[in-house]
């Protein structure tokens, strides 16, 4: 595999040079800023993550100031990104180097890996990266080059499959160019070699693809579907007074968004439960008039399709343990906007003209 990787390495990385996203986490070798653009990139495309990105490095410019953060505005900051566990490790992630590496942020793949949230993609990214260290990244993008390069049929979901692959990502690897073939592999996914209508005629490397020569770029890479999806029905008591005071509620249970922010919840098994059998269970400690309800909403997850009604109610003669007993917090609309909220509420919120 030698000649092969050396020519196919170098006609990459003269290909990546000129055609290359100019993006703002390739102009720097900090290892802090390429964490913050890895953990957002992940499950999430550049269009939409940077904007995410810039807003970041702007409230949080260093690791300090992550650290320092309360964990609501970072979550306020990553509001609408999905997958909020990425930003809880984020935090948790700086305050430990903080503690633990005085600030300074890891640079090596083996001190990366000891960080909660990163496995070996990021590390290894974050280690090529910020200082050339000579590992090879192996993501989506680069599991699909390889297995068209290579005509690797096997499935990509089984361990022992990313195993082969990650031995060919270090194979291909060219020795003190890890910076730029890491990026260079990773860009080819993203613009070429595409998971649908790839554009195999201006592949850098297409003399060497073996589906291309096996007219198998459509079959490949084969992935088995493992993900199990799951249906919720959420219906959501909407708490108010006539000052315009809300009453929301902190998710604090280990469940989709987990520290955001939202309203009385009482879910159950079957869709649009009488208003009647809502009510038998509604327990708030308060005399409530219902005021009226929205139409069932669907909002979809990547494992879960939730089924959402919000029921809007007055709130009379609230006794003493009114909020104490609910964990919910009276908020004004200045307040609302000031918490980290899901992108479903959020769409609630303006739909009802609350802001």
């Amino acid at each position: 595999m030698g000649d092969f990787r050396r020519k196919a390495a170098a006609q990459l990385a003269r290909w990546y040079v000129t055609n290359k996203r100019n993006l703002p986490w390739r102009h720097t070798q900090d290892a802090y800023q390429i964490w913050i653009s890895e953990v957002i990139l992940q499950q999430t495309k550049v269009v939409q993550g940077l904007p995410y990105f810039y807003k970041f490095v702007a409230l949080f410019p260093t690791v300090e100031d992550l650290a320092k953060a309360d964990q609501q505005q970072v979550l306020h900051c990553w509001q609408g990104l999905g997958y909020y566990s990425r930003a809880r490790n984020m935090h948790f992630t700086a305050q430990l180097v903080v503690k633990e590496y005085g600030g300074h942020f890891p640079t090596t793949f083996s001190s990366l890996l000891r960080l909660k949230g990163i496995g070996p993609y990021t590390a290894a990214a974050v280690a090529s990266f910020s200082c050339n260290e000579d590992v090879a990244v192996l993501d989506g993008n680069v599991m699909r080059v390889l297995c068209r390069l290579f005509n690797i049929e096997k499935d990509i979901a089984e361990e022992k499959t990313k195993k082969e692959l990650q031995l060919l990502a270090n194979n291909l690897l060219p020795v003190g160019g890890s910076a730029i073939h890491n990026q260079a592999i990773m860009e080819l996914g993203a613009l070429i070699c595409t998971p649908r209508n790839p554009k195999c005629e201006v592949c850098p490397i297409n003399e060497y693809c073996l589906a291309l020569a096996n007219d198998t770029i459509a079959l490949l890479p084969v992935k088995s579907n493992k993900m199990k999806m799951k249906t919720r029905y959420f219906n959501y008591i909407v708490l108010k007074d006539d000052a315009g005071t809300f009453w929301m509620k902190k998710r604090d249970q280990a469940d989709i968004w987990e520290g955001l922010w939202d309203f009385y919840l009482i879910e159950t098994e079957n869709p649009a439960p009488s208003l009647s059998n809502l009510m038998a269970e509604i327990n708030v400690g308060a005399a409530l008039t219902f005021l009226e309800s929205t139409t069932q909403i669907k909002h979809q997850l990547t494992h879960q399709t939730i089924w959402a009604t919000f029921l809007i109610f007055e709130v009379t003669q609230p006794s003493v343990d009114f909020t104490t007993e609910n964990k919910l917090v009276a908020m004004d609309k200045e307040g609302i906007k000031s918490v980290p909220k899901p992108v479903l509420i959020n769409k609630f919120l303006k739909s009802y003209l609350i802001f």
